[in-house]
């Protein structure tokens, strides 16, 4: 994913501005990933309440997959062009792929009961604010746990793909268990990236606001693929 280009020059501010620095930065990662979420929660809500769209989604494949390839192209405009984006088209990109990712949720409602699904969300939640409070407040380098996940959500992709076919109950469950130690890991890594990131931003605005969007790009897919995996494992079917 790209970030922001970080200035060549940079005189290291007190301890105190740093911290004052960092906390800021954070914060605005947070609204912007709060705002996805919101977003997505409502697009799921008024799909689902939309008798028209959400029999089209579920009717037509051809309309499902077409979401989910625009969710990806998002994804890949935004990580790929951010630095020649203005920030508010950033932010507008980022909204519109919270949408259309609260679309194509809107069919969960089909497979889990509303209860568990709200019950699952309150627990990502709760695990995403120990693990992010952790990831930013700990003395301890968390880059080669870091490493160490990406390579593990690497495995979990493949295993994933693998089973499309084979359809194994075994390799299901190994995926999912081992996918919510990953993205309970990253939720801490990337917590911790983006506040060390944070210093580097020198007292470019627009920098600084590209930089905030894409770090709440980051921990919102760390919140939702959780979200994914604990409904596995939580969600009550219909």
């Amino acid at each position: 994913m790209n970030t922001p280009q970080i200035p060549s020059v940079y005189n290291a501010p007190s301890a105190d501005v740093q911290e004052e620095i960092q906390r800021g930065f954070i914060t605005r990662v947070y609204g912007w990933m709060t705002l996805g979420l919101i977003v997505t929660a409502a697009a799921a809500f008024l799909t689902f309440t939309n008798e028209m769209i959400f029999n089209a989604i579920l009717s037509n494949r051809l309309i499902f997959y077409g979401l989910l390839g625009g969710e990806l192209l998002l994804v890949l405009v935004l990580s790929a062009t951010v630095n020649r984006l203005a920030a508010p088209v950033a932010g507008l990109l980022f909204a519109l792929y919270a949408a259309l990712n609260g679309v194509t949720f809107s069919v969960l409602t089909l497979v889990y009961t509303g209860d568990s699904i709200l019950i699952t969300f309150g627990v990502t939640a709760c695990t995403f604010g120990i693990m992010t409070l952790f990831g930013f407040t700990t003395q301890r380098d968390l880059t080669k746990m870091g490493s160490l996940a990406i390579m593990a959500l690497i495995g979990v992709l493949l295993a994933s793909v693998v089973n499309i076919f084979l359809n194994n109950p075994a390799i299901y469950w190994i995926v999912t268990y081992v996918g919510i130690l990953v993205f309970i890991g990253l939720i801490a890594y990337d917590t911790q990236k983006l506040k060390r990131m944070s210093l580097t931003l020198g007292e470019d605005g627009q920098v600084a606001q590209k930089a905030s969007i894409m770090g709440a790009l980051t921990l919102y897919l760390d919140f939702i693929n959780l979200f994914l995996m604990l409904l596995r494992v939580l969600g009550r079917r219909r």
